[in-house]
């Protein structure tokens, strides 16, 4: 990822940011009691799901610190879960990466269930949609043809600035990751170009917001 910042830079930050406290799986329940309420949308003090926020109206459903946990989901809007942005199968569920809040966010459960560990991505055709308009379906990234996942404009760049954080942090592992159809097995580019690209671009278009900088 030189391109955006050089390789000495990325391993300066990752010296800086290596051995944070793991505050266990099962603690990513209390850091979201603060980490992603709604004081940026409706400012209702709701959990800010980005699978299920509309940012320009009512949100589809609202969900409740605690009270919405999962538990069992069968349709959309039944409870919140544990979204791993880069999928837990990529890193064979090891800690830390397994519960890394700045890339484990909470997000509804059959939506999670629907994104499975497809990658993200631009969307040519959707076989199927959230209610705020996530969706999942054929590939618009160049040389990938399998499914993708895309959200909304308004969240592409939280979550490509997810993906540098990962490769960042996990530097000194992430070269094993290469069966991830988004990485290419290297310590320095980490990421296959066409989705690099697609990164890149997602994190210009959609600058660092106040939600963001809020919860980091």
């Amino acid at each position: 990822i030189g391109q955006i910042y050089s390789q000495e830079q990325r391993i300066q930050l990752f010296n800086k940011i290596k051995g944070h406290t793991n505050n266990s799986y099962a603690g990513l329940w209390i850091t979201y009691s603060t980490s992603d309420r709604d004081s940026f949308y409706e400012n209702d003090n709701s959990i800010l799901d980005i699978y299920s926020e509309n940012p320009s109206g009512n949100d589809p459903y609202v969900y409740q610190y605690s009270a919405d946990q999962c538990g069992i989901y069968v349709i959309e809007s039944s409870c919140y879960n544990r979204e791993h942005i880069i999928p837990q199968s990529v890193f064979g569920s090891a800690s830390p990466m397994y519960e890394d809040a700045h890339f484990v966010i909470p997000a509804d459960g059959y939506v999670n269930g629907m994104r499975s560990n497809h990658p993200h991505g631009n969307v040519t055709t959707a076989t199927w949609t959230s209610q705020n308009g996530s969706k999942r379906g054929t590939s618009a990234v160049t040389g990938y043809t399998g499914t993708v996942f895309e959200p909304l404009d308004e969240f592409k760049g939280d979550i490509a600035r997810m993906y540098f954080y990962f490769a960042t942090r996990y530097e000194n592992l992430v070269a094993n990751y290469s069966s991830f159809p988004m990485f290419n097995g290297t310590s320095n580019q980490v990421f296959a170009t066409p989705f690099l690209n697609m990164l890149i671009s997602w994190h210009n278009q959609d600058p660092v917001s106040a939600r963001e900088i809020a919860r980091n």
